[in-house]
Order: structure tokens, then sequence, then C-alpha cells
């Protein structure tokens, strides 16, 4: 099937005079998961960053560290499975005509991948899309919420926003990132698989006027609500038409997510600015509304997940899959009504499974969990209003001391980070160095980030904050970051622990405060291992998510989970 594929996209490349396409994993919005996913198409690959390189007589696939195994498995009897950061001024192939979908690419990008030892040939269509015919979606209208939810109104946001324009000295913003819209107006869509978002783009004056550049039918309820009047609306057809209207010639763009099209266009009248988008760091900094929404949304979530955590640590016979361990989870969240869906898709893997980082089990593809293998379950929801991200790693017999010396340097990070003291730490990646310390004594460390920034319902993923080796954003109050440190063992085992962590302050000092509310696996921990401090730290945790989960459990479940104080 992907060879047929591949080769009817060989079949186009004469007709432009190409050696070769490029496919990324973005869709126009740059979102990280998108409802047509053309890499998965053309390579079978479905993590969530990627791109594919189709030329005459070879295929690669770059991917970053987290998917390299799964790459394998998923795609390497058609691509040849490259480190991704090779990609960047590659020689992996060159002096070749490599064409690109603009709508697809930044500039940035283009001057990084291709253009050091290859020409680029933009081309206006999507060549993918030529053999593949997808279901246009129903256009499901946008709609509003309410500042008692958000913490702040729209008014106020573009006044920030505005403020910034006019002290850079710019004229407009072209907003293309659609979360930094969805925060700056208040609103929601069903533009993505897992996130409420609302694909589309703006223009911002720095007198405060925008204009949505959205097909008409996705703005009827916002009109309707009188968050924006009829000729605020700009059909993407009418786009350029819009443009020549402005009077001002300078305009600023985001570098990581306004196209190649987009830039295009906006060449042929403005001066352009290329910023970071100012709305990801507003939008980084929770008010206390929004923090207050992600705390009880978090006690919904851990009744959930600390429900589970019983139910399959004391079956009888484990006689399930991954994927049925993933439904059940799910049927957890759905008793309440204020779930809506997944923030991602769940990693349920067991064994060999959970040493993929973001393994994805499916009906077709899955194993059952066994008494001798440790399980790893990552997964988070959607709720109104707020976004979850938790991991816990469990077992379901005695584990041998390594395994159990492993996670307990795991946790020891975990528990590292969560103390960390963020007057002295002050960015991501000096808080990193903590979280690795103790599995790094033992030569072991892992290929991934220690933590992503979240956002306030919306994508489970955002920035500019993170917690790993090249983060120099500073953390401030307000931020939500996810504290992962793990370890995997190609075809053995993974081991994760994952909570989410906001950034409080009282007085001078900053801290990290858990959202996350749910047991750690005791059963594969070694105490020896552990400092005095470190089991204080995880009694009170467990302290914490007893006094605040039990009142929504059973009796048996109640009883369980005081087991772990």
């Amino acid at each position: 099937m992907i060879k047929k594929r591949i080769n009817k996209l060989r079949v186009l490349f004469k007709d432009y005079g190409i050696d070769g396409y490029i496919i990324p994993k973005n869709d126009q919005f740059f979102s990280e998961y998108t409802n047509k996913d053309r890499l998965k198409f053309i390579s079978n690959f479905t993590g969530s960053t990627g791109y594919a390189v189709i030329l005459k007589n070879k295929n690669y696939l770059f991917v970053d560290g987290r998917y390299t195994i799964q790459a394998k498995i998923e795609s390497g009897k058609n691509f040849k499975i490259v480190d991704y950061f090779k990609i960047v001024n590659t020689n992996v192939f060159k002096n070749l005509n490599i064409g690109i979908d603009p709508t697809l690419f930044t500039s940035n990008q283009i001057k990084k991948f291709l253009l050091k030892n290859n020409q680029v040939t933009v081309i206006n269509e999507n060549l993918v899309d030529n053999i593949y015919k997808i279901k246009n979606k129903k256009k499901t209208p946008f709609y509003s919420i309410n500042k008692k939810i958000t913490g702040e109104g729209h008014l106020r946001k573009l006044s920030k926003v505005s403020n910034y324009l006019k002290k850079n000295n710019c004229d407009y913003l072209l907003i293309t990132a659609p979360e930094n819209i969805a925060w700056l107006l208040n609103i929601r869509g069903y533009d993505n698989p897992t996130s409420p978002i609302p694909n589309c783009n703006l223009v911002l004056s720095k007198e405060k006027k925008f204009y949505l550049i959205v097909e008409k039918d996705k703005s009827t309820k916002l009109i309707s609500e009188k968050k924006l009047k009829k000729n605020q609306i700009i059909d993407p057809k009418n786009f350029y038409d819009f443009l020549k209207k402005l009077k001002n010639r300078n305009i600023a763009i985001d570098e990581k997510t306004c196209s190649v099209y987009f830039e295009r266009l906006l060449r042929k009248k403005f001066n352009i600015t290329k910023k970071e988008d100012p709305i990801y760091l507003l939008k980084s900094i929770k008010n206390n509304i929004e923090i207050k929404n992600m705390i009880s949304t978090h006690i919904l979530d851990g009744v959930a997940l600390t429900k589970f955590l019983y139910w399959i640590k004391n079956k009888k016979k484990l006689n399930i899959t991954e994927v049925d361990a993933q439904n059940k989870l799910e049927k957890f969240r759905k008793i309440n009504s204020k779930y809506l869906f997944p923030s991602f898709n769940t990693i349920a893997g067991t064994g060999k499974n959970g040493a993929i980082v973001h393994y994805r089990a499916t009906k077709n593809n899955t194993k059952f969990l066994k008494k001798d293998e440790i399980f790893l379950c990552d997964s988070g929801g959607q709720y109104k209003f707020g976004t979850t991200d938790v991991t816990r790693t469990i077992c379901f017999s005695d584990q041998n001391k390594n395994i159990k010396k492993i996670f307990t340097n795991v946790l020891k990070g975990h528990i590292a980070v969560a103390e960390t003291d963020l007057n002295k730490k002050t960015t991501g990646k000096l808080i990193d160095i903590e979280a690795r310390r103790f599995l790094k004594k033992d030569g072991l460390d892992y290929n991934h980030g220690t933590g992503h920034g979240v956002g306030f319902f919306l994508n489970v993923h955002e920035g500019p904050q993170a917690i790993s080796k090249l983060n120099s954003i500073k953390i401030q109050k307000g931020m939500i970051l996810s504290n992962e440190p793990g370890y995997y063992k190609k075809n053995k085992f993974g081991i994760r622990i994952e909570n989410l962590v906001y950034v409080n302050k009282i007085g001078q000092k900053l801290f990290f405060k858990n959202l996350t509310l749910a047991p750690i696996e005791k059963d594969l921990i070694d105490f020896e291992l552990l400092t005095k401090k470190e089991k204080k730290y995880l009694f009170n945790y467990h302290l914490e998510v007893y006094i605040k989960i039990s009142p929504f459990l059973n009796r048996v479940e109640r009883k369980w989970l005081a087991s772990f104080i």
C-alpha cells in the first residue's frame, strides 16, 4: 500500500521538473495534531513530528529521538530513518530540486533544511492531496468562552498585544497560530482531534482593529455572540485583496508559523518584521482563574486515573490488552460530564512497547499485558475547562532489583524537579540537569525533554517554556509545565513518571505546585535509595492525593489509596 502511494507521488515529479518532494507532519496551521495527516498517509508513521523526503529512488524519514524505534517499526520497510537533527543543512541528499507546498513551510525551515545543498521549487498545490482523497469534515462554527472562565476579557488581551506592536514600531501583526487566536479572542473550535482549536488566521492592527481570516460558516456564532462584526470576517480566498486595502506598511509575523505562502503575499506590500508571536509568552502565564480551573480539572482527572489504577492493579486475571486498558481509562474519564475528549492519543505500552516513547496501540496492533512486565500509561484529557497530561508506570508482580533501582532514580529526578528552588534555577535547562542527575550516575539518560508547557483548555504541548537541555525561557508565576523524567531500554521496558505542575509564588519565593493527583507506583520503589527528604515529599504528595481524591472513591478504593500514605 505505502509503495503504491509513493510510486503514484513519483509519477507527478515529471510534471513539475523535481527530483523529490518533502512532506511534513504539520498542516497549514502548523498544528501538532491534525485531522488530515499526509505524513502518515505516505509513510505509515504516526508520531507527532517528522518529515518524509521522497526522491526518485530513495525515501527518507526524519524523526527525533522520541520516535526512532517507532519509525523503524512503522516505516522502516520503505524509508531510511534518519535523526531529525541531520536534516539541518543536510548532506543526506544534495544537488537536487526539491518540491514543497508553500503553505506547510516557513522560510526559516527551508533555509535550514534545503537551500544550502539543494534547490527548492514552490508548487502551489499539494501533491499528496492529488492522491489522498479525504472527505471534508463538517465545518462547525467557533464559539466563545466567558471571561469568568478565562479570567480575562479579550479586549484587555487585545490591548496587551497592541502595546507590543506600538513598542516595536509595527502597524500590524499577522497571527498564524490558531491556539494564539483562541487565547486572544477567548474562542475555541472543533478543528483539531485532541484540542479545541479554531483553525484560522488573524490580522491585528496597533489600533486594536482585528480581522479573522476564516470561512464565513465558521464565524456565524461569533457574529451572533457579537464577538465581531461581519466586516471583520475575511474569506481566505480574498485575503490578498484585503491586504491591498490596508493603509500602513509595517507588519510583524511569527517566524515559526508564518508560511512561505503568506510571506510571499505580504512582501508584495509590507515591510516584514520577523519575531516570535508575543502571544506565546502571554498565553503561557496563566492567571488565577485559569489556575483555579486547572486545579479543579485535575481533581476530576485524578479520580478517573486513581479508579483506573485500582482496577488494573487488583484484577485477578490480567486478561486485557493495551487497547483494553486505554479504553477502560477512557471510560473512567467519561463518567464525568465535564470530560470532552483525550488531549492526545493515549500511550499504553507493556514490556518492550513501553520503550517506544510515543507508542500507540491499535486494534490491529496490541499486546496482552503480562504479570512479569511493567506497564507504562501516558494519557490526558480535555475538560470543561482544563487540560491534563499524566504518566504512570505500574507493575503486577515483584520486579528485579535493577528495574526498581532505575524506577527509583527516575522518581528521585521527578522529586528533584518538583522541589526545585525556582529563585536559583530560573530556566528549564537548569532544572533539566537535576532531573537527569541520578540516572547519569549509572550512565543512563533519556532522549526527550523533561517537561513541556501546557495550555489552558488548549494544546497539551505549548511553548515557549520547557524543561529541557536547551530551553532558556525564564520560569514565571502562572506557567504550567510537565515533570516527566524517564528511562527506556530498547526491546525491554519503559519507565516514565509524569505530573503537571504550576508555578506558584508566596512572598518572593517561586515554587512548583503539583496539579496532577494520582498515586505513584510504590511496588517499583527501592525505598532504601530515597533520602528522608524524598520520603517526606512522597508521603506529603500521597496525603494530598488522598485528601482531594478519596471523597469521590468507594470504600474499597479509598482503603487501597490510603495504603500509599
